[in-house]
């Protein structure tokens, strides 16, 4: 498959717009679009045509298990494709557009193929405005886990979508994605709770204003056998780097002793404050800058790109800090311990 490219499609351009449109046919028609959300970028097709969700998982090497997301132009339009409630239009009034899914009962015009057999779908309208001009074109909803052969970090960048996806898609639409983890994932149990699948750019405690929220034990734990998905992002092994990545429970200082002590080629991806010292280091590590340390929207928006990064520099380790589990870090710490393969050493 030939795959076009629109690197940066202007939609204040007439030649934008016509890019624009020609995407929406190519969804409309069952063909497969990568476009940018504001989170990360996504693998586009038609939500309503099981063969368009066929693929999907065909281009992504994606298990059929795994549920996709469907996107739409507007909140009320969840009501065509699930069933919605009091609490949901709560949450869309605050949270869409933007990074946050609802776990919704599906409505029998949902293919089985997008829902991995599930009886709930997840419906999410994103804020990007090429993503919005993307669904609006198609007037379909846009069935679309994230743009990355799957297992791989997601992808934030023209560049590592192309990586991946090249010969594998009819069109890419390039655009930069703000936040740079996937959206925040939530089940209404019942109109006052809800659970939360997956954390992202919004976190539990300003879901917390509007229901009672419990972290489905999946978001910290691998599931347990047998366990079904409920939502993309719960697979035990997932955003990984070919290289392995091991996570370091401990301090700056406890950090800094344990890596003194590493030898041979290896990758270390460390808050800003941490550079200086470790630059020092006679193996001379490759380092790569995540953020402030208490900048955690930052370290978000880098995480994916980095471990992309240092899977390009031949080294045989990749060392990174275990973040903690509170605000935005939940999501930093879901990431990782997945793209760790929950390789977690404890230091002294």
């Amino acid at each position: 498959m030939k795959t076009e490219y629109i690197e940066r499609p202007d939609l204040l351009t007439e030649e934008g717009r016509r890019g624009i449109a020609r995407a929406g046919k190519i969804i409309r028609e069952g063909g497969l679009v990568v476009f940018p959300t504001e989170t990360v970028f996504g693998l586009g097709g038609n939500g309503l045509d099981a063969d368009a969700a066929a693929k999907i998982y065909a281009a992504k090497g994606r298990p059929s298990d795994n549920p996709l997301i469907i996107h739409i132009a507007k909140p009320s339009d969840a009501a065509e494709y699930t069933e919605t409630n009091d609490l949901f239009d709560r949450l869309a009034s605050r949270f869409m557009p933007g990074p946050l899914t609802v776990v919704l009962p599906a409505k029998p015009i949902v293919p089985k193929t997008v829902t991995a057999g599930l009886r709930t779908v997840a419906v999410r309208c994103p804020s990007h405005p090429i993503a919005h001009a993307l669904i609006e074109a198609a007037g379909v909803p846009i069935a679309a886990p994230s743009a990355n052969l799957s297992g791989s970090p997601s992808p934030t960048t023209f560049a590592h979508v192309r990586d991946d996806l090249d010969g594998r898609v009819d069109m890419i639409l390039g655009g930069e994605c703000e936040i740079g983890v996937e959206s925040t994932i939530v089940r209404i149990d019942s109109p006052d709770s809800l659970t939360l699948l997956r954390p992202g750019g919004i976190t539990p405690e300003e879901l917390g204003a509007f229901a009672r929220v419990t972290l489905s034990d999946a978001v910290l734990n691998k599931l347990k056998e047998g366990e079904r998905v409920q939502s993309p992002g719960m697979k035990y092994k997932h955003y990984a780097p070919k290289t392995p990545l091991f996570l370091l429970k401990g301090d700056s200082e406890g950090r800094e002793r344990f890596l003194a002590n590493e030898t041979g080629r290896f990758a270390v991806i460390a808050y800003t404050e941490e550079l200086s010292v470790l630059g020092k280091h006679p193996e001379n590590p490759v380092l790569f800058d995540l953020g402030s340390e208490n900048d955690r929207a930052e370290q978000l928006h880098r995480l994916f790109y980095l471990l992309r990064e240092a899977d390009k520099t031949g080294c045989e380790k990749i060392y990174a800090a275990l973040p903690g589990t509170e605000g935005l870090s939940l999501a930093l710490y879901n990431r990782m311990i997945r793209a760790a393969a929950y390789r977690i050493i404890e230091l002294n």
